[in-house]
């Protein structure tokens, strides 16, 4: 897997914005990352569309979406299925239509292999979530095993301390005190 502290890798990739007639897609790429307004990502990746774990993933961020952007950061999901299987979806889902974050369709899975989580018997994406600084830095990388859910609301906690750019101790949580050296 990619490390932490590398520049995120550089990409252009379609994805669903959209379930209005016409402006469905929309090309999203790595210079989005790097930007003068002090804004973080998190990207986080799934195996499949049309599985089971997977929506429970993707409704609990767009649940939390609120809480990224009160932290200026873009939320951007991913997987290695097309553009049209993830637009099918979208329609299909409940928990999915209302999705405020785009879906990312890496088909080529020429990102995945840059960022090292393609699974090598299936060769889909591990579930992976990256947090990329305002600079395109990866900052903090998880990955689970393909039957097992993440955790936002610790992503969320991750983005907390690494937004303080101080020491934070085991089990931080924002509005505690962080360490002083």
């Amino acid at each position: 897997m990619i490390n932490l502290g590398e520049q995120f890798p550089s990409f252009s990739k379609i994805a669903v914005v959209s379930l209005e007639k016409g402006k469905e897609f929309e090309t999203i790429t790595s210079d989005s990352f790097i930007n003068d307004n002090n804004e973080w990502t998190c990207m986080f990746w799934w195996p499949k569309d049309f599985t089971f774990v997977c929506p429970t993933e993707i409704a609990e961020f767009n649940a939390n979406y609120s809480e990224f952007r009160d932290r200026d950061t873009k939320l951007i999901g991913a997987s290695t299925d097309s553009e049209n299987v993830h637009l099918a979806w979208r329609n299909n889902h409940d928990d999915l239509r209302g999705l405020k974050f785009p879906m990312l369709a890496d088909t080529s899975k020429s990102l995945a292999q840059a960022l090292d989580i393609l699974e090598p018997v299936e060769g889909i994406a591990y579930r992976a979530t990256f947090i990329i600084d305002p600079q395109g830095i990866i900052r903090w990388v998880s990955a689970n095993d393909l039957s097992v859910g993440r955790n936002v609301k610790e992503v969320l906690r991750v983005l907390d301390a690494l937004q303080t750019d101080e020491l934070c101790p085991c089990n931080w949580e924002k509005g505690q005190e962080t360490l002083v050296v």
